[in-house]
């Protein structure tokens, strides 16, 4: 994507508390991040402006403090009250970015405890080389180190940002690597950092992300939210969001929300729910349909993947998708299929099947922004692929992302279908499941 709000972002430099001023630890490149937002300026034409604030001083309201940048070298630790005050500052908008000092081992570790501690529901993860925070103004999947990156044990060219997603938004972004001396045009070879070429373009890139993402976290979060008010209810089935070890959840509303536009729509008198499972649970078999989702690559056990076979070889029903069309995922799920079912490959679902029939007529569907850029259209023949059990599919997969658009607001970085279309498409998906 080549465009930037011009939006002016505050930029927080993150002190450790009142005491900053006697132990300045936390700003050991002090002219870091004005540095790169003057480079900013030749670079992108954008001005973007600074303040520095001890984290009591930051406000629980992100639009107000939108960004906050913290760099350090040091073992370092939040109280509870801090923590959940970031906690709240995150689910409300705002986004972190941190910086290790020349790539310190100590204040990296304490980083990744503090926001496992912050976030004990969803795991730090790398972010793999397609990720959109790579791509937002320069496309930059490959990058430069000094050599002290390589004498420290990492042989890659790949950016190492690590980060806490939360419905498809990084909320904290962590550097392995330092960014920070780039930013001050100050090389040295036993540096664990990055060229100043490659910090700056990274800098520009994060920046751009996070204007992007905080205009669309505004509207986000007016998209529909689900409440079953029946949750005892006795009439209900339980489909299976299937969990495994990494992001597996990377839209928390998406599905109850299609479960609920689907009984709008078909008023089949039989109400379903959501239940969160690994698939090594026997329940899976009392499920009729399992949705399976992520953004990077993952791996199930071999015992979960044996038990996942056994579910569909008995006529169970699994629906997939690649949100907001990631290519990590992708291959995951691709590699999962042939590994459990050899001779029977995913192939593209015509379109006089069923499947884009009912509830809806579905021949054309609109396309998020990214996609078209692509495919260089605005609306598509939908594209579904599926696995044939005797003339009945048992899996279908859609490598374009709908969960965003469940809840009426796809990301701006999603490659997928628009809000009509992927409930459209998620409603028809659903009735096959349950009708075929």
């Amino acid at each position: 994507m080549k465009s930037l709000s011009c939006a002016i972002v505050l930029l927080i430099q993150m002190a450790l508390g009142s005491h900053a001023q006697i132990n300045p630890t936390w700003n050991a490149t002090p002219n870091d991040v004005n540095n790169l937002l003057k480079s900013m300026k030749d670079m992108i034409g954008v001005n973007y402006n600074m303040q520095i604030k001890s984290l009591g001083e930051v406000s629980a309201d992100a639009s107000r403090d939108p960004i906050l940048f913290r760099s350090g070298h040091y073992n370092y630790q939040y109280t509870d009250e801090q923590r959940q005050r970031l906690r709240a500052y995150m689910l409300g908008g705002g986004m972190i970015i941190f910086n290790t000092g020349l790539g310190s081992a100590p204040f990296y570790r304490s980083t990744v405890k503090e926001l496992a501690a912050i976030f004990p529901e969803q795991p730090l993860q790398r972010l793999t080389a397609d990720h959109p925070i790579f791509h937002s103004y320069y496309d930059l999947d490959r990058v430069n180190y000094l050599p002290g990156v390589a004498k420290s044990g990492y042989a890659g060219n790949e950016p190492w940002f690590d980060a806490i997603e939360l419905n498809c938004r990084v909320v904290a972004l962590v550097s392995r690597w330092c960014l920070a001396v780039g930013w001050e045009d100050f090389e040295k070879p036993e540096f664990q950092a990055y060229t100043a070429t490659s910090a700056k373009k990274l800098g520009v890139n994060i920046f751009s992300y996070a204007s992007a993402m905080r205009a669309w976290a505004k509207n986000a979060a007016n998209s529909i939210k689900f409440v079953d008010k029946n949750e005892g209810s006795a009439d209900q089935v339980a489909m299976v969001q299937v969990v495994y070890d990494g992001v597996w959840k990377t839209r928390h509303a998406g599905l109850s929300v299609l479960l609920q536009t689907f009984n709008q729509k078909t008023e089949v008198p039989v109400k379903y729910r959501v239940r969160e499972t690994r698939l090594k649970d026997p329940r899976i078999f009392d499920a009729p349909l399992l949705y399976l989702t992520g953004h990077e690559y993952f791996t199930v056990t071999a015992i979960e993947a044996a038990q996942l076979k056994k579910y569909l070889e008995n006529g169970g029903f699994l629906f997939a998708e690649a949100c907001c069309g990631r290519k990590g995922f992708d291959l995951a799920f691709r590699q999962l299929m042939q590994y459990i079912l050899p001779s029977k490959p995913l192939r593209e679902i015509p379109l006089d099947s069923p499947v884009f029939r009912s509830p809806n007529d579905v021949r054309k569907v609109g396309v998020t922004p990214m996609l078209q850029q692509d495919l260089n259209k605005t609306a598509i023949a939908p594209r579904l692929e599926g696995v044939d059990f005797n003339g009945h599919y048992s899996v279908i997969y859609s490598p374009y992302g709908m969960a965003g658009g469940w809840e009426m607001s796809q990301s701006p970085y999603a490659r997928g279908y628009d809000d009509s279309g992927s409930q459209r498409l998620g409603q028809n998906i659903l009735m096959y499941a349950v009708t075929q």
